[in-house]
């Protein structure tokens, strides 16, 4: 929008911010929806698609009024204005933006429409994907029940029923399997802008199993009906081969009887006939080989099948039977042969039979080594075989001859004579009749053996071969097997693995139960490792066969290999991220507690998890809330409450209700606490377990106060609280105990119900607590006010007094039980007093008492009333009465009574008679008698220090307040020193009030320093707060040296004195005996040597507790003037004590001479 315009109307930049803010938003939410995808087929992901929808329609109808607003303002603003441009533009934003936001209202519509649609579909998928996956187990149960048996008719007969009865089943499941498909076609085609691997992969994997099943079923009834022809034709076939075996053995028979008729081979006719007869009877041997191989390899494979039953002795005689007249057939029908070619020349044929069968084998052996090497897949080999039984039967078919040209040449040898081979050779030279012979005999001699050895290699040599094809057939067989078992189960890991969502668009309460799934599946996979395993060996076995796995069969193991390393990967992966997802956003993160503060602040957490405060604007961080940084800015405005127990009490009631553990019940405490099983209260807790249990007590609170309860803001602040009283240095853990005792200290129950619980958690089984236990939880509970700087008025951090006069008050017994630690606790000890406080600033709260304040006129009188018992119808409010504000004629000291419920009629009586009876008392009575509200204990400085329980894990040095508390402490007593001490008509209680005024002096003095003096950080003030202190003791040191340079004049001018007169010398210090005094001078100068010596003992524990103080300091020079500045304090401290003694002597001396 041109900048004349918005000079000239300048309401028209507020409409431009509201409609830019609103075009923004509608546009980011348009961005949203288009990148927002659902698992189609995914129910639960679907719904929760729908639920965003919803909501995201209902924050668009939640932000119409916005539009309204701003199509009034628009219309107003045409209205007003004049200028033509403006109105121009006006109305076009208008248009564009009712435009767009009816475009991103439709778009919301239809996408929830869409997704309903989805849903429904996605629905009706499911419930058909469920009926095909059933219908494939079916299929694919009856198929695992398949196994091979014998081949009879009955049972062939009944396995092919069984296989029509499975394919007719297959045909009637079909219809399930189709429509399956048919819906997660329509689910692809209508949801393709969506993601649906999902339904892909799973419809890939029906189809892909019933495709199998199906082949499977087709082989197997192709397989069962070719058995069934078999073995209806096989007794058939066998009966008529051995017809004609006993037909050819006649023949074969007829012919060998005209061969062996003498003077045959005189007839060349006859022999000729005889040869034709035989080769017509050889031709029909010839054509019946194939006959004779089907039946015997038929034959043996119903023979196995058979094993074992009366039908298989049966068939195995009638196999032997026609094996044995097969063989005897092919042997006369050689004889025959062998018969009918004697002659002249017989000895030249069987040389040329030898040579033949010779380069016949050589040619096998050749063919037979080409079949090598193994092939490196079972469709190879099992091509291999199949060529291999047919050289086999080849090898078995010319058996026979190879035998009978060797029986031939064998009784040649032996049947002709010497003369007769000699006669058969013929040389071109003449040689001897005995050489001529010896060469026949000899050549024909070495091509037999040569023959026999060369056949007898040719068979080892294939019987060899067809071991190495069977063992590879084996292997190679349980290698596929594996391979396709392994790849289904991977196919199975993967389709679960292709539904995953990506992990930022899970809901934060699914990341556990995908985690669970994950898990699952990951022990569903482990098994898997095996399968590789055995995958591997398979192959490494082969490989030391020899055997050179095929390019697809090493690809394929690769494949397995890669997807079961990614399967592991991505289930890692996925583990790994749901379990930063959850660790980062599930319930037990702490990424909820991410809301709990508003920008430029940021939430952050530290390596030991606990949380600090990002502000981006002043680019500072620290380690309190800003809520809480406010609440505790707001409690200085308590600091004008003039009596510490209600100051602090009502300090603790405002961060008790900030912290809404008002609303907490100490059951609902308990329970909580039991929950998560805080039972050893000496075991620390780490900063997820605190969140946790504060989660957990909020939740319920949320539950009984929707409206009241914040539950991320309350847990980070109690947490930041609980961190800021027990774990000052932010190590991220504090004990089990101080836990329960913060928690349970600001909680709403009885008091003498806390007093109950608390014990109890220091008791031992028998339900006795000692003053070790008894001071932890002391300790703990004085961490509290601590933590407020308000620690010095309640005993101070030393828990060892008010132990003390716990186990005094049960008469100095060992270990004290409830009932007495209750009565101790009802007279309201000085350490524990601001409890009991804080229940009756709690009490009062909603108190309304019908008097009128004598100072401020309020009336009625909310919360606290006060009435004195000194004056008759005198009250004071709270107000009032904290601030310290009297009215004339009324003194702070006269005695008054605290009502924090409206009194009752008994109760104004016995005031009334109270005053009357203080009305005779005088104003020195009430003096010299004040009331004390609660038990006093010993102070820092008596008794013997006891050692104090170790607090929750802290750093080296004090925290803050802690150096605060101490240093305020010290002003304290140097304002004391300088005379509050001697001030008698201050009460004990303004004694303490002065402390505290101090503290608070000493606060504002911190804030009102210059912004460039003024430290910024913990580390910051605590060197400021170092230099202090050292400046202070050095302060300290040169008082205490001029007053003992002062006591020392003094001392020496009565020693003057003393010789002067001529009296003995002074006495040692432990010889002295004092004397009563004899005059008022001597009583003063007596009185005023126990003031001294009182003034010596408060400087003693003064430089003790300065030592203790400075035994604390970490840094070098601190380390280094630590003798020099302690040593010199004991070293006045002891010329002190000897002047001290010596003018108490010089004194009584005097009064001995006179």
């Amino acid at each position: 929008m041109p900048s004349s315009l918005l000079l000239e109307v300048p309401a028209l930049a507020d409409f431009n911010r509201a409609w830019t803010e609103l075009t923004d938003w509608l546009s980011l939410l348009d961005r949203v929806l288009k990148a927002q995808r659902v698992m189609v087929g995914d129910l639960e992901d679907i719904n929760e698609m729908i639920i965003k929808q919803k909501a995201t329609l209902q924050d668009l109808e939640q932000r119409r009024p916005q539009l309204e607003e701003l199509i009034t303002a628009a219309q107003n603003l045409k209205n007003k204005t004049s200028n033509q441009e403006a109105r121009t533009i006006i109305t076009d934003r208008i248009e564009r933006i009712q435009s767009q936001w009816d475009e991103v209202q439709e778009h919301l519509q239809n996408r929830r429409q869409q997704l309903n649609e989805m849903l429904k579909d996605s629905t009706q998928w499911l419930e058909a994907k469920e009926e095909a996956e059933q219908v494939v187990g079916q299929a694919r149960a009856k198929l695992e029940t398949w196994k091979e048996g014998p081949y009879t008719m009955d049972a062939i007969q009944r396995k092919i029923t069984e296989t029509k009865q499975l394919a007719k089943d297959l045909r009637q499941w079909q219809i399930n399997v189709d429509v399956a498909n048919d819906l997660a076609l329509k689910l692809l085609r209508d949801y393709s802008a969506d993601d649906t691997r999902k339904v892909h992969m799973i419809t890939e994997n029906i189809n892909a199993s019933w495709a199998s099943i199906h082949k499977r079923v087709s082989e197997r009834e192709t397989a069962l009906e070719e058995t069934h022809r078999l073995l209806q034709q096989f007794p058939l076939d066998l009966e008529k081969f051995l017809a004609w075996l006993t037909e050819a053995e006649t023949t074969a028979n007829v012919l060998q009887d005209a061969t062996h008729k003498e003077r045959l081979l005189e007839d060349s006719k006859g022999v000729r006939e005889l040869m034709k007869q035989w080769q017509d009877l050889q031709g029909e041997i010839e054509a019946h080989t194939d006959i004779y191989h089907n039946l015997d390899e038929n034959g043996q494979k119903i023979l196995r099948s058979l094993e074992g039953s009366d039908d298989a002795v049966l068939l195995q005689r009638r196999l032997d039977n026609m094996n044995f007249k097969w063989s005897e057939l092919r042997k006369k029908s050689l004889n025959i042969r062998s018969h009918l070619e004697a002659s002249s020349d017989q000895w030249k044929r069987l040389h040329l039979s030898l040579q033949e069968l010779l380069v016949w084998l050589q040619l096998k052996d050749d063919e037979l080594s080409r079949q090598a090497p193994i092939g490196g897949d079972f469709p190879a080999v099992q091509k291999q075989n199949d060529i291999h039984r047919a050289f086999k039967r080849e090898l078995k078919t010319k058996e026979p001859v190879i035998m009978s040209t060797l029986e031939t040449v064998r009784i040649f040898l032996t049947e002709q004579p010497l003369e007769g081979l000699e006669k058969l050779y013929q040389e071109p030279r003449e040689l001897p009749p005995e050489e001529k012979a010896q060469n026949v005999t000899r050549l024909l001699r070495k091509q037999a053996e040569e023959v026999n050895t060369e056949w007898e290699k040719l068979n080892l040599h294939s019987a060899d071969w067809q071991r190495k094809i069977d063992e590879a057939l084996e292997r190679l067989q349980e290698l596929q097997e594996a391979t396709d078992e392994l790849d289904l189960k991977l196919r199975q890991a993967e389709v679960i693995k292709g539904s995953w969502q990506p992990v930022g668009d899970l809901l934060i309460d699914s990341l556990q139960d995908h985690l669970e799934k994950v898990k699952a599946l990951r022990g569903e996979i482990a098994p898997l490792k095996e399968n590789v395993s055995h995958v591997s060996d398979l192959a490494r076995q082969l490989t030391t066969l020899g055997i050179q796995l095929s390019p697809y069969n090493l690809s394929t193991l690769e494949d397995l290999n890669t997807r079961w390393k990614l399967l592991q990967v991505a289930v890692e992966d996925r583990i790994r991220q749901l379990h930063e997802a959850h660790r980062d956003f599930g319930p037990a993160s702490q990424h909820f507690l991410s809301t709990s503060v508003q920008g430029p602040w940021e939430r952050a957490i530290s390596p030991n998890k606990v949380p600090y405060y990002i502000n981006h604007e002043t680019q500072t961080t620290c380690w309190d809330h800003p809520k809480m940084t406010e609440l505790y800015q707001s409690l200085a405005d308590l600091n004008n409450v003039r009596f510490s127990a209600y100051r602090t009490a009502m300090k603790l009631r405002r961060l008790q209700k900030a912290l809404c553990l008002d609303l907490l019940s100490l059951s609902a405490a308990c329970d909580a606490l039991d929950q998560h099983n805080l039972k050893q209260n000496d075991q620390p807790m780490d900063i997820l377990q605190i969140i946790n249990c504060l989660t957990t007590i909020y939740d319920r609170l949320e539950q009984e106060h929707n409206n009241l309860v914040n539950v991320p803001l309350c847990v980070d602040m109690c947490l930041n609280w609980l961190l800021n009283v027990y774990d000052t240095g932010r190590t991220g853990r504090i004990r089990v105990l101080s836990f329960k005792t913060g928690i349970i200290s600001l909680c709403k129950a009885h008091l003498e119900d806390k007093y109950r619980y608390l014990f109890k958690q220091v008791a031992s089984s028998t339900g006795f607590c000692d003053q070790r236990r008894l001071g932890l939880l002391l300790h703990d509970s004085i961490q509290i006010p601590r933590q407020l700087g308000e620690v010095a008025s309640f005993g101070g951090s030393n828990i060892e007094p008010s132990v003390r006069s716990c186990f005094q008050f049960a008469n100095n017994k060992p270990e004290i039980e409830a009932a007495l630690f209750l009565d101790w606790m009802r007279l309201e000890p000085q350490s524990m007093v601001w409890l009991p406080v804080l229940h009756r600033v709690a009490a009062a709260e909603t108190a309304k008492h019908q008097a009128k304040c004598n100072i401020c006129k309020e009336c009625p009188i909310i919360g606290f009333r006060y009435r004195s018992l000194k004056h008759f119808n005198y009250d004071i409010c709270q107000s009032c009465f904290f601030s310290g504000r009297v009215a004339k004629g009324h003194k702070m000291h006269y005695p008054m009574v605290e009502y924090c419920t409206p009194t009752t009629s008994g109760e104004d009586v016995r005031d009334f008679a109270k005053v009357l009876k203080n009305k005779f008392r005088t104003k020195r009575y009430f003096a010299k008698h004040p009331r004390m509200g609660y038990l006093p204990v010993q102070t820092v400085l008596e008794g013997d220090n006891m050692e104090t329980p170790a607090s929750s894990p802290q750093l080296s040095h004090d925290d803050t307040h802690s150096r605060i508390e101490h240093y305020a402490s010290r002003l304290a007593e140097m304002e004391n020193s300088s005379g509050s001490y001697l001030n008698d008509s201050i009460s004990p209680n303004e004694s303490i009030d002065d402390e505290h005024l101090l503290i608070q002096h000493y606060c504002q003095s911190l804030n009102q320093d210059s912004p460039l003096s003024q430290p910024r950080s913990p580390a910051q003030i605590l060197i400021s707060l170092e230099s202090e202190e050292r400046g202070e003791l050095e302060r300290i040191l040169a008082d205490l040296e001029e007053e003992n340079r002062n006591l020392q004049a003094e001392y020496d001018r009565l020693k003057e004195q003393h010789e002067h007169k001529g009296l003995s010398p002074l006495p040692s210090p432990p010889e002295m005996m004092p004397t009563s005094p004899q005059s008022p001078r001597d009583a003063e100068l007596i009185a005023e040597a126990k003031l001294l010596r009182q003034h010596k003992g408060r400087l003693e524990a003064r430089m003790q507790i300065l030592e203790d103080h400075n035994k604390q300091k970490k840094y070098p020079w601190e380390a280094n003037e630590r003798g020099h500045n302690v040593g010199s304090l004991f070293h006045l401290a002891d010329d002190l004590g000897r002047a001290m003694e010596s003018l108490v002597s010089v004194m009584t001396d005097e009064e001995g001479a006179e």
